[in-house]
């Protein structure tokens, strides 16, 4: 039976072959596989050397001090960690938080849990384009704000907001910025101290690194205290206690580096992938992109299929791995939230699809997903 096209590289990325391969040199007696936090003996020590490593690897992607980078189980876990941990190291019932209405579910549910504890929070609307706008952190900053946590790269229009520009507002405020950094690494080119960021939500499954481990930056100059929300044994200098899977370290690690070192290779490869693509869809019928058509990453768009069913148009494009929104929410029947916050009718949205290219795309797989979407508008087409 022959495989659907991969096309949701935005929901996660094959494990890169050199990155399974480091990891499997860090299972068996005969590698690496010891606990890094065993320090009587040689196999420990090895094990803390393969992670120190790695965590090396995953500060120079972001051009910060492998210090500032705390392990997580993922993206979910760092965004949880920051916001609580800021909401319980800074904050109090009344404190106020600002955030906006696409971020991620692992951002939006972690503001739903303070509210429900007393705290008050700001939810910003994006612009139609999916952006949301400095002006508008400016003018919802309060004296009692603590936090603005907003996405680097909207992970279903793949629209980049100007963190930079944001943190400069927030820093004059003494506010902490919290950027869920997940689509961004290995997209763009990220320099922490740059953006002026405190908190850095990072993933090694968007980067071609295993599932189950992340990471989150953690300012170090002035430092920024938050409060562990893992507890036992005091791992990460208290900030994330638990035992470190040394495999899964060293595999987002090797994935991370690169992520440096082929960044370029790769958004030369993910531009050519998507100019193909975006050509041949919008060539194909009432097709038109959601969000911003420019200022965004280079692997993702977000078509809307005017005129057209969403069940039905799935059902023509079944030869494609395509996504309807955020993985975390593909299971539910509702339209993506995200694109009925830009604007998008609920009738468009569900007929709204993301695509996303990525380092194993070739042009022969979007020339065949560009041929299954026109004969699929055409067979819809002659049904109606």
């Amino acid at each position: 039976m022959k495989q659907p096209i991969y096309l949701d590289y935005a929901a996660t990325t094959p494990v890169d072959p050199r990155v399974a391969e480091a990891m499997t040199r860090c299972l068996t007696m005969d590698g690496i596989f010891a606990n890094p936090a065993s320090r009587s003996h040689r196999y420990g020590w090895q094990a803390e050397e393969a992670v120190e490593n790695a965590r090396r690897q995953v500060a120079d992607l972001i051009a910060t001090d492998p210090r500032a980078v705390v392990w997580t189980s993922g993206a979910t876990e760092a965004n949880n960690l920051a916001i609580k941990g800021v909401a319980q190291a800074h904050g109090k019932p009344g404190s106020h938080f600002i955030t906006s209405t696409i971020e991620h579910k692992a951002v939006l549910d972690c503001f739903a849990v303070l509210e429900e504890q007393g705290y008050a929070v700001t939810y910003l609307q994006p612009n139609e384009q999916g952006e949301i706008e400095p002006e508008q952190v400016a003018k919802a900053l309060r004296p009692e704000t603590v936090l603005v946590s907003l996405m680097l790269v909207n992970n279903e229009l793949g629209v980049i907001n100007d963190i930079e520009a944001i943190s400069q507002l927030c820093r004059q405020q003494d506010v902490l910025l919290h950027v869920d950094a997940a689509q961004g690494a290995g997209k763009l080119a990220i320099d922490a101290q740059q953006l002026g960021v405190d908190l850095m939500s990072l993933s090694a499954h968007k980067v071609y690194g295993p599932k189950g481990v992340g990471a989150l930056y953690v300012r170090r100059t002035p430092p920024v205290v938050i409060s562990a929300q893992m507890h036992g044994g005091g791992h990460e200098r208290g900030m994330r206690s638990g035992t470190l899977a040394t495999h899964q370290c060293v595999g987002m690690g090797e994935a991370f580096a690169i992520a440096k070192l082929e960044l370029e290779q790769d958004q030369h490869h993910y531009h050519a992938l998507m100019s193909a693509l975006v050509d041949g869809v919008l060539a194909a019928g009432d097709v038109s992109i959601n969000g911003a058509a420019s200022n965004k990453v280079a692997n993702i768009v977000n078509f809307a299929f005017h005129g057209q069913e969403g069940d039905r148009l799935m059902m023509v494009l079944k030869d494609l791995a395509v996504s309807s929104g955020s993985a975390c929410t593909s299971a539910s029947v509702e339209p993506s939230y995200v694109l009925q916050q830009i604007g998008v009718g609920r009738e468009l949205a569900h007929a709204s699809l993301r695509f996303s290219v990525g380092r194993f795309t070739q042009m022969d797989d979007i020339d065949r997903a560009v041929a299954s979407v026109q004969d699929g508008l055409a067979k819809l087409s002659r049904l109606s």
